[in-house]
């Protein structure tokens, strides 16, 4: 029994530590998150803006069965205020009418193209273009190969210097592509901007901008629409500051194609190709002692559908933290390495604890709980008013990172639809993310299986 006591005593300190050090990280970055918006805000009012239409750049749209949604997708790409760009979509191998939606939606014709594949990728069967609106859209039907794969090939077909990458349900805001383009105008050493990713399932267009947010009745898709909002603008703001960012997501990035190009390009055999992209450019950045950046741009907005059902939610997640555990585990030697300074010893040590591991961290902590109380060394009150303060905690957090992304896009919101953003927030905090933690563990117990397929998510 001694040693059972001693036992859970140290395993309580580190939970102590751990879920401390967790709460400091987390209001330090609501609080600089908090102060970078409210300069992006002063330089808005006061027109300190760079005018951005004149650098060309390339929309890569990689689709998988994506009929549903992908032609009013390329219609809001259509519709974006911006000058010199092109649209590429990577239709790889759908077995639905992708390529047909396509095609007669915007009258594409087949044209005869020599592609060099610089990045490997499986072969095109056809490629057709046309200029709609005054601007080149492609679609270029490939033989099925992964995410990764389609966007090497759409790298070996775009002809602009910069590219995006936007997910094939992904919808943009007017000046996204203004907003996107902004830190490389800024900085010339940036290789890669990461823009905000929020559910577009909340939004309502007032004057073709979405400026009205509603949360839904789906009650799945709101509390995921307050985790998002948690996620993009708290620690992701606070990495950008020392260049720590490990993740853009493939919702919707900007990369500097000839940097990519030397670094090999996207992994096509990960879930994950997002991350495991912008952990190899950091090494090969470093490796060969070139000066760069990697921007996130919160003024950058992108809407995405969210998961309407558990069983979609539970594949999504699944594969985000496959694709999570793919990645660290290929850039391993990043940890405790001194050639990535900040990127290695806070970077991927908060993605390691915080991200990979914290399933399993809150799962083990449920178990010596009730090891404890069966010991009968838990004191139940204290414990019970501690995980309700720390569940508090959270919720403030949570609601305050939202209504951050609140003010800094001037949306209008109704007061009951702040009561419900406070409602949520205690749920999506204190029951919410404990659902996660299963569906992420059991992704990791289920690791062999199709690993490196494309998710599958009912569109509407």
């Amino acid at each position: 029994m001694i040693w059972l006591r001693e036992g859970l005593n140290v395993v309580g300190a580190f939970y102590f530590v751990y879920l401390i050090v967790f709460a400091m990280f987390s209001l330090f970055s609501v609080a600089v998150g908090a102060y970078k918006l409210y300069k992006n805000d002063r330089m808005i009012r006061l027109k300190n803006k760079f005018t951005a239409n004149d650098l060309p750049v390339s929309i890569l749209v990689p689709a998988h069965n994506e009929a549903v949604t992908i032609v009013d997708s390329v219609k809001s790409l259509l519709a974006v205020d911006y000058q010199n760009y092109e649209i590429i979509v990577i239709d790889d191998g759908s077995q639905d009418d992708t390529a047909q939606k396509l095609i007669d939606a915007f009258k594409l014709k087949p044209v005869s193209r020599n592609v060099e594949r610089v990045l490997a990728c499986q072969p095109e069967q056809a490629i057709y273009a046309n200029k709609v609106q005054g601007t080149a859209v492609t679609l270029v039907r490939k033989e099925n190969g992964g995410k990764g794969d389609a966007l090497n090939m759409g790298i070996n077909v775009c002809k602009h210097p910069y590219f995006i990458s936007v997910d094939a349900d992904s919808k943009l805001y007017p000046d996204a592509l203004t907003e996107i383009v902004r830190p490389v105008l800024e900085d010339d050493t940036v290789v890669a901007a990461g823009g905000m990713v929020l559910i577009s399932q909340c939004m309502r267009k007032r004057e073709n901008k979405p400026t009205d947010y509603r949360f839904p009745s789906n009650l799945l898709v709101s509390l995921q629409a307050l985790e998002y909002n948690r996620s993009f603008l708290a620690s992701r703001i606070l990495l950008d500051t020392f260049n720590g960012n490990l993740i853009i997501s493939g919702a919707f990035g900007l990369f500097k194609k000839s940097t990519v190009m030397n670094a090999g390009g996207y992994n096509t055999q990960t879930l994950g190709e997002d991350m495991d992209l912008v952990l190899r450019l950091h090494g090969y950045c470093r490796n060969n002692n070139i000066k760069y950046r990697m921007r996130y741009q919160p003024s950058a907005i992108c809407l995405t559908q969210a998961p309407t059902t558990m069983h979609d939610l539970n594949g999504q997640r699944r594969r985000w933290h496959l694709g999570l555990l793919q990645s660290m585990l290929s850039h391993r030697r990043m940890m405790l390495n001194q050639k990535f300074g900040l990127v290695s010893f806070l970077s991927y040590l908060y993605y390691l604890f915080y991200e990979l591991l914290a399933p399993f961290l809150e799962l083990f902590g449920v178990i010596t709980m009730a090891l404890a109380y069966f010991a009968g060394m838990l004191n139940m009150g204290y414990m019970i008013a501690f995980l309700v303060l720390y569940a508090l905690y959270g919720s403030i957090i949570s609601l305050t990172a939202f209504s951050q992304h609140i003010y800094a896009q001037k949306i209008h919101m109704l007061p009951l639809e702040m009561l419900k953003a406070a409602f949520l927030s205690v749920l999506e905090f204190g029951f919410f993310r404990y659902v996660l933690v299963v569906v992420r563990v059991m992704a990791v117990f289920r690791y062999g299986k199709n690993k490196s397929t494309w998710g599958k998510i009912k569109r509407v």
